[in-house]
């Protein structure tokens, strides 16, 4: 059947709809293929969102009116008020038709507009034998907040397995000086394809596609006691995070940093965080954790999980602390519990989950 014909018999299906976000006057458009977030994401609506990927649950908002398709089961990160009360993920909800929802919108903390640049490989150096330290050199100047991250693909298609995007944060704080310049720690993942072919095949001068900046993880002001905890590549955020305080003269805050590690082997970037104490003003005390050292091992640093050592190095003043966690889901969820269950207010907590393949949403049956 001829498609102009198929068209007046059964009407063609629209490839874009408007998206209402909270009043009239703020209504954007979205396409058929991309979510809600990133309908608002591109057109320079602050929706609040963390993982983009259905992990965190920050993108919450409740659909008021319209049809979506929501790609993964929400049950699991949704109150069952919020799921009677329609509550989506619109990282998960792409719009069939045209959407009315109700969104909380944070105000100006992060806001800098997306861009879409290549980006060529100007060095590639191991930190440690699972994590790469990728600096590169944006075609297009970016600009960002430290704590956010970009999106990275390989723009061959030939390596169709890897050329889907993959989120990684900026491992610096933004330097205006150098604003095409960008450095990420990204680590191995097994079975991952588009680490596979970074540690393997990626040599400098190549080059990739970078879309970013995305994410509002980042430090707010005050004057509270900060304690920021990293795991693995989560480091990245964390020093970004702790170069901008410097610059921002928040570094006469009281600081308390943790770093776990599975084993010595796997602390990196020791002089980095060297330097920021040597340029912190305030009190700073820094304090690597192992979790996996062997006991024969001559390590006198801390050992087992960071939540074993939380209380005794915050003590009774830990509802005082400002949070901040970047790495694995299961050290972020123990240490807010920890955190909660010591008084400390939700509205300190702030976190960037690290989510690889194996901790992506959970798909809908």
């Amino acid at each position: 059947m001829p498609p102009s014909l198929f068209s007046r018999l059964f009407g063609s299906s629209p490839s874009e709809f408007k998206l209402q976000i909270n009043t009239p006057e703020l209504t954007v458009t979205a396409q058929a293929k991309e979510s809600l977030l990133l309908a608002a994401l591109n057109q320079g609506i602050a929706l609040p969102y963390n993982c983009r990927v259905g992990g965190c649950g920050e993108c919450k908002c409740r659909l008021v009116s319209g049809k979506v398709k929501e790609l993964t089961d929400k049950s699991y990160l949704l109150s069952a008020e919020e799921l009677k009360q329609n509550y989506i993920l619109a990282c998960q909800s792409l719009p069939k038709s045209d959407v009315v929802i109700e969104v909380a919108l944070r105000q100006g903390q992060v806001n800098h507009p997306i861009v879409e640049t290549s980006a060529r490989i100007t060095a590639l150096k191991p930190l440690t034998h699972d994590i790469l330290h990728v600096q590169m050199e944006a075609e297009q100047p970016l600009s960002y907040t430290a704590g956010q991250y970009a999106e990275i693909v390989i723009p061959d298609a030939a390596e169709s397995a890897a050329g889907q995007g993959r989120s990684y944060s900026f491992a610096t704080a933004h330097d205006p000086a150098r604003p095409h310049a960008v450095d990420f720690f990204i680590r191995k993942v097994a079975h991952g394809a588009f680490t596979e072919w970074l540690f393997t095949k990626a040599e400098r001068g190549q080059l990739l596609q970078l879309r970013g900046p995305y994410g509002d993880f980042c430090l707010r002001p005050g004057d509270s006691p900060l304690v920021c905890i990293a795991g693995g590549s989560g480091l990245a955020p964390v020093k970004a995070l702790l170069e901008q305080a410097i610059k921002d003269k928040q570094g006469n805050r009281p600081l308390v940093l943790l770093f776990g590690a599975r084993t010595k082997q796997d602390l990196y970037g020791l002089d980095a965080i060297d330097q920021i104490r040597r340029e912190w003003t305030g009190r700073f005390v820094f304090e690597p954790i192992l979790s996996n050292e062997a006991a024969s091992s001559t390590w006198a640093g801390r050992k087992g999980l960071i939540t074993d050592h939380l209380k005794a190095l915050l003590g009774e003043r830990l509802p005082d602390y400002q949070a901040y966690m970047c790495g694995p889901p299961p050290m972020i969820d123990a240490c807010v519990e920890v955190f909660t269950q010591g008084g400390m207010p939700a509205s300190q907590i702030f976190f960037d989950k690290f989510l690889d393949s194996g901790h992506t949403a959970h798909p809908k049956p």
